[in-house]
């Protein structure tokens, strides 16, 4: 890393944002510098300025967002001196940006050859033969067999990772000075989100790139940053070299970042013996391949013969990476898709061809919480509303339903005003409550939670976990929790199934799989993420798990 503390490639002094010239402030009086090739992590809760900083750097705040006080300056020229043409020069050329969802980034309309000719067309004197060979080289570095066919292909043609490393191609061409990265793997599994910051770390270390990266995931800022900024209500409230500021925090504030952390804990025990409260055989699901509008190709097998079994009471979590089939599994438990084949069973009752009483039985008693309580809250619907809709048909009358609501909008933490609230008044956070609320209202004997907490910050993430276990607790329903966030399995399961490409590779009891792992794939998927530690000092160490099998990783990250 070379570094000039006379010269920063970025400088910004006393910078305060606020809504018009009158609101309030969003970011207020901050300060930092970043040098070249330096990668500065920031970090902090939604709603704390971190991408609103981050987005002023580029001049890409929202219109009704106004620069009260400061300056930003990027290599030594003050944004406020550059004319709109000049500002959009910068953009690309000096200055490029990764964003969280790398679908709406891309433009669907558009192939991903002409998206990247786009960037070095605006940003390059090269000639068209030249810029050709430069992307087909991009493409080949950040790891996608035949850059040819790519170059033709549309962004729905990939997965969230090879979205991401197109993302990255698309940035890395014009060799920008400074990577904005905003949250640049929230939503890809373990093994892709190492590959992706692993390419990202490469590329700009190769081109002498510094590096801005926000992000919630403390673990990923431990691997791979040289100094970390801790942002809180618009406010920096602690900067610093990355290893000094996670072993000994300073602030009560990162210090209880730190402590939201999940760990691993104890978790009720589970009686092995008793029968399966929801029991599958042989369970394959195929997917049709459409080639044409009314032809249909080869099926894809997505899952291969799953036999599982979930006691009562027990916290089944299921891990993998993207396309593994654990998704595909929670939705044929959950009866929203059909299976190919294999048989179902709930109390040893099938219900695949169940119609009548076994079949309203199940409905009843299986409830499910999705990944974006947003798109699955009826948005023209009260949060009493849609958390009674599920009490339909239950013999209760009126008064009952509504007294239900506000008990259950209680047990969740939200007070009985909510009740009367639309889904967009609501934080994520409260939104997620609010969907754990509706499935568990019911009393069902078997929640399927699918990546509940992805897209939630450190400490909401830490709340609606509690929840979720104080929940499970109280009412005792089993669960099946999906996720790609190994901490979070650490935390609540009771077994853990591994899957990989439709098929179970390894399954046992949570300590064993995390301790003693068999399959080298889960030994692969562990060693992926590194894990966080606590120290004496209210602080947390990098720790690798299986640090044996990971000395290049270790290497690197004290590089």
């Amino acid at each position: 890393m070379t570094t000039d503390p006379v010269c920063p490639l970025v400088d910004v002094r006393e910078l305060s944002l606020g809504i018009g010239t009158t609101g309030r402030l969003v970011v207020d009086r901050v300060s930092f510098q970043v040098h070249p090739g330096e990668i500065v992590a920031v970090v902090g809760e939604s709603g704390s300025g971190k991408t609103i900083a981050a987005r002023a750097l580029l001049g890409l705040t929202h219109p009704a967002i106004r620069r009260r006080n400061g300056s930003v300056q990027i290599d030594g020229r003050d944004l406020d001196s550059l004319s709109p043409r000049e500002l959009r020069a910068m953009r690309g050329a000096r200055v490029g940006m990764v964003f969280q969802e790398p679908m709406t980034s891309l433009n669907p309309s558009m192939t991903i050859g002409r998206q990247l000719e786009e960037a070095l067309a605006l940003h390059s004197g090269l000639g068209g033969t030249e810029r050709r060979t430069a992307i087909l080289s991009m493409l080949a570095r950040v790891g996608l067999d035949n850059p040819e066919r790519v170059l033709h292909a549309w962004p729905h043609e990939f997965s969230g990772g090879m979205r991401q490393r197109i993302m990255l191609a698309a940035v890395m061409l014009p060799r920008p000075s400074l990577l904005v990265a905003d949250e640049p793997t929230t939503a890809l599994d373990a093994m892709v989100q190492r590959d992706v910051l692993e390419l990202m770390v490469s590329l700009t270390a190769e081109h002498g790139t510094a590096v801005l990266m926000i992000s919630h995931d403390l673990a990923m800022v431990a691997r791979y940053s040289h100094r970390v900024i801790v942002m809180c209500r618009g406010e920096i409230v602690e900067q610093g070299p990355t290893q000094q500021i996670l072993r000994a925090p300073a602030h009560a504030y990162t210090r209880t970042l730190l402590g939201a952390m999940p760990r691993r804990r104890l978790v009720p025990a589970v009686d092995q013996a008793a029968a399966p409260l929801v029991e599958v055989r042989g369970l394959v699901v195929d997917f049709g391949a459409r080639v044409g509008l009314f032809r249909r190709g080869m099926a894809k097998r997505a899952l291969h013969g799953i036999d599982l079994a979930i006691r009562p009471r027990e916290v089944v979590a299921v891990v993998g990476g993207s396309g593994s089939g654990k998704t595909t599994l929670g939705r044929v438990i959950a009866r929203l898709l059909k299976p190919s084949a294999g048989q179902l069973l709930f109390d040893g009752q099938p219900v695949d061809e169940a119609r009548g009483a076994v079949w309203n039985d199940y409905r009843r008693n299986c409830q499910m919480v999705f990944q974006d309580p947003y798109s699955s809250l009826d948005p023209r619907m009260t949060v009493g509303q849609g958390i009674g809709e599920a009490l339909y048909g239950c013999g209760l009358d009126r008064a009952a339903v509504r007294n239900r609501v506000l008990e259950m909008l209680e047990e969740v933490g939200l007070e009985a005003a909510y009740a009367n609230r639309y889904p967009h008044e609501l934080s994520g956070g409260q939104r997620q409550r609010v969907a754990i609320a509706r499935a568990v209202v019911r009393r069902p004997r078997l929640v399927i939670a699918d990546e509940p907490v992805s897209a939630l910050d450190t400490t909401v993430r830490a709340q609606i976990l509690d929840l979720f276990a104080e929940l499970q607790s109280r009412h005792g329903f089993a669960c099946l929790f999906i996720s790609h966030d190994l901490a979070v399995v650490e935390q609540l399961a009771n077994r853990v199934i591994v899957m990989d490409q439709g098929q179970i590779v390894e399954q046992g009891p949570r300590d064993r799989i995390f301790d003693h792992p068999a399959a080298p794939y889960t030994r692969r998927l562990l060693q992926a993420i590194p894990a966080l530690e606590p120290t004496p000092t209210g602080g947390v160490r990098l720790r690798w798990r299986h640090e044996a099998l990971h000395d290049h990783a270790v290497r690197q990250a004290r590089a």
